[in-house]
């Protein structure tokens, strides 16, 4: 989605050269709108073979594969067919890293990771992460695990090199109810948005599907009756056919993206791509403690 290359331009960044290894077509697309000089490679499994100018590179950013991980996953594991690709983006850090030993990188995964696989990842990249929520910046509870060497201290008994972002003491407050566009919702902080959050809840209201809806974690809005006899104030039968999945703005929104950013793709592949994505302030927040010192003399490269 070029959450990356848009966190760094909103911390004053200049991005010299920006590539990036993604196949989904409609990624690709939303990308290239945004961000139409960023050069697509297309799959990583080809690294060896792009024409790169590594030593160059000084940022290195991956949220490789969750399915193998997460618990709403089949748990196969990091070494799964999906998760270990986290492997491929060891080798091209290990690579540059021979190039450039000051290079940056900032991994990301799912809190729900099984230990042995957080253990496993921590020690091929030789840091262990910190668990940061969405909800500091968002209406969105969405936990995730992140891995950086932008700033880190030596914790435990054992001194062992954990990443360390300072984080606000205090939430923005701002809640589910200040992000929708009509309607209302009963949930203060919308539980994770995933990337079947679409596919899996029909459009068509029904009652099966509103009982469905509220019994799953999942966000969802209330729409009121704007019949004369309700004067718009009351929800109608919140036993039929109210209740909705969240609109493509405010998808946008719980994300922290621009509410057009998705303009350009269907609803259900915004909601793919967003479902998966990195919360926006908090790639922000983490890249805000990069020395940018640095990086007077050549614009960042990633």
């Amino acid at each position: 989605m070029g959450t990356l290359e848009l966190a760094l331009i909103n911390q004053n960044f200049e991005i010299g050269k920006s590539y990036a290894s993604e196949i989904k077509p409609y990624a690709i697309k939303l990308m290239q709108h945004h961000f139409p000089d960023t050069i697509q490679l297309g799959n990583i499994n080809n690294w060896k073979n792009w024409d790169i100018d590594w030593k160059n590179i000084d940022l290195i950013g991956s949220g490789s594969p969750c399915q193998d991980l997460s618990i709403a996953g089949r748990r196969a594991g990091i070494y799964g067919s999906r998760s270990r690709l986290f492997f491929v983006f060891v080798e091209i850090l290990e690579y540059v890293k021979k190039l450039n030993p000051d290079v940056l990188f900032l991994q990301e995964n799912v809190a729900s990771a099984p230990k042995k696989d957080i253990r496993i990842i921590s020690e091929f990249l030789g840091i262990y992460p910190q668990l940061i929520d969405s909800k500091l910046w968002l209406p969105q509870s969405r936990k995730r695990l992140f891995w950086t060497n932008i700033r880190y201290s030596y914790q435990g008994l054992f001194g062992e090199k954990t990443t360390d972002i300072p984080l606000p003491t205090k939430r923005k407050e701002i809640y589910a109810k200040d992000i929708i566009t009509s309607g209302i919702t009963k949930q203060k902080i919308f539980p994770t948005l995933t990337e079947r959050y679409v596919a899996s809840n029909k459009y068509e209201h029904s009652e099966k599907r509103d009982k469905r809806l509220r019994m799953k974690s999942v966000p969802y809005v209330i729409e009121l009756n704007k019949s004369k006899e309700s004067n718009g104030k009351q929800p109608f039968n919140q036993n039929k056919g109210n209740a909705r999945i969240l609109n493509k703005t405010e998808l946008c929104r719980i994300q922290g993206f621009p509410d057009n950013y998705c303009d350009i793709v269907s609803y259900r592949q915004a909601g793919s791509l967003l479902g998966d994505a990195w919360s926006l302030p908090v790639v922000e927040h983490i890249i805000s403690f990069i020395d940018k010192t640095k990086f007077k003399t050549r614009n960042l490269k990633t």
